[in-house]
């Protein structure tokens, strides 16, 4: 039992040290490899999958996001810069407390859209889209309507 337990905790610091040894250096992240869960903050449909950081803190982050066709986000804002490159797909930004179809922009694949913190918009999607995120955190969404809020339902 001695020698078991021995052997988890070597095992435990050579993982660790592992992890320490590629902290701050070149990462290589295969789509393939992306781990995509639900996103709590966003309309049912929507996924997510972290590439790095937390975006719960001040550190960078980048994350993709996975909309379905005919996906919509209601009007809200963020704390902090927010940077969309589109991956694939067209995903139309709107500006504005009111969802308005015809005054949304199509930003097409290899687009990027940058809004500054406390912006008001909306988003919809055609087919499906694919979106990288990134920026600094904290980051955080607020729904101009709070009945939009996912959250809370």
């Amino acid at each position: 039992m001695g020698t078991l337990k021995a052997s988890a905790v070597a095992l435990a610091f050579l993982a660790t040290s592992a992890l320490a040894q590629h902290a701050g250096q070149h990462q290589a992240v295969g789509a393939a490899d992306l781990k995509w869960s639900d996103v709590p903050s966003l309309p049912k449909g929507a996924q997510i999958a972290v590439i790095e950081g937390p975006m719960s803190q001040a550190v960078p982050f980048t994350v993709r996001l996975k909309f379905p066709a005919n996906y919509a986000i209601p009007p809200h804002t963020h704390p902090a810069v927010e940077r969309v490159t589109v991956l694939t797909g067209t995903f139309h930004m709107g500006m504005g407390e009111k969802f308005n179809r015809a005054g949304a922009q199509p930003v097409r694949t290899g687009d990027i859209m940058i809004m500054q913190p406390g912006t008001a918009h909306y988003a919809f999607t055609e087919g499906e889209v694919i979106v990288q995120l990134h920026g600094t955190g904290p980051w955080g969404i607020t729904y101009i309507n709070p009945n939009d809020d996912p959250r809370k339902q």
